[in-house]
């Protein structure tokens, strides 16, 4: 049952929970949006949900819609346009603005940008969409990377479109398929143990560190297979996990994200460093989700997360009323 502040229901306002869309990505938004409908209902708030994939501007005018709260993963979600879209309309939402959601959603642009900070990342080199990739372009990115590769779109989540690639002939194939949703990032292969960290209103929660029997935390690894595991607490020292949450956070906001959001790492076993993988500014918020477990490390129940995140779509004042539960 909800004990939350009276006043700050009323600034909540009718929620429309913006979910789905019509990207490689839509299936496990749909199941990110019930989760979320779900908890905000069972708190209390005065919630509707709008799949976003056609007659957003009319669901939203027929719903009187008053904030929003988005749990769209992948294009014209997470990329800044429903955050363009949203501000046009003057309709508060979750999470992060449209400029530093864009950033952060091109591989190639955020880790760029985070280099600049001094966040060490993989060596990469990027692939126009429109630019045939033959078998001399593939030895010649071998050449300057070596083998073997992770082959990714720029602009994609959830692992989708994404390879590790061991052969020249094997990286040809990769390229053409990622170019299939958009340019392409080719990164070089880094051994050790991916680590995530979620932010929630400035603050790092405790990493997680995920072991799959899989050649990589591919899309099966995340949401449908029975065999990954995840630790929380991560198993890193006290040090190291200072660390990681140092550079999740310098990370999140060189980009300019604010609100909530996740930074994944991957540890070279080589050097020890962290070296940073992507900024999620609309993670997952399904059963198996990683910002969830996060915060339930720390006590933050999926209904408290839940309105918490809803929270950042507040002025700081309002935002910094107390949310109390039993």
């Amino acid at each position: 049952m909800s004990n939350i502040n009276q006043n700050l229901m009323r600034d909540f306002g009718r929620v429309g929970v913006l979910y789905g869309g019509g990207n490689a990505e839509r299936e496990i938004s749909l199941l990110s949006g019930n989760a979320v409908y779900e908890a905000l209902i069972q708190e209390g708030v005065n919630a509707v949900k709008i799949d976003t994939k056609e007659n957003l501007l009319d669901k939203l005018n027929a719903e009187k819609v008053e904030r929003a709260f988005i749990v769209l993963h992948g294009r014209d979600g997470e990329d800044g346009v429903v955050q363009g879209f949203l501000k046009f309309l003057d309709i508060p939402y979750t999470g992060s603005d449209t400029q530093s959601s864009a950033l952060a959603m091109n591989k190639g642009h955020s880790k760029n940008i985070a280099q600049s900070a001094g966040v060490n990342t993989a060596p990469f080199s990027l692939v126009e969409r429109d630019k045939t990739y033959l078998m001399p372009d593939a030895i010649k990115t071998i050449t300057k990377l070596n083998l073997p590769l992770f082959v990714k779109p720029v602009r994609e989540g959830s692992s989708v479109g994404m390879s590790k690639v061991e052969s020249a002939t094997a990286l040809v194939v990769a390229v053409e398929l990622a170019q299939e949703y958009d340019s392409v990032m080719i990164e070089q292969y880094i051994p050790g143990r991916e680590y995530t960290v979620t932010i929630l209103n400035g603050e790092a929660l405790p990493s997680i560190s995920m072991v799959t029997p899989n050649c990589f935390y591919d899309y099966d690894a995340k949401y449908q297979s029975n065999e990954t595991q995840y630790f929380c607490p991560s198993g890193l020292s006290e040090m190291d996990e200072q660390e990681v949450q140092q550079l999740a956070l310098l990370s999140f906001k060189t980009l300019g994200c604010s609100g909530w959001g996740r930074v994944d790492f991957i540890r070279d076993e080589v050097s020890n460093n962290f070296m940073l993988l992507e900024v999620n500014t609309v993670p997952g918020m399904t059963e198996t989700s990683l910002v969830p477990k996060s915060a339930n490390a720390t006590g933050i129940s999926f209904e408290k997360l839940v309105i918490e995140i809803l929270k950042t779509s507040l002025t700081p004042e309002v935002s910094s009323m107390g949310v109390n539960h039993v």
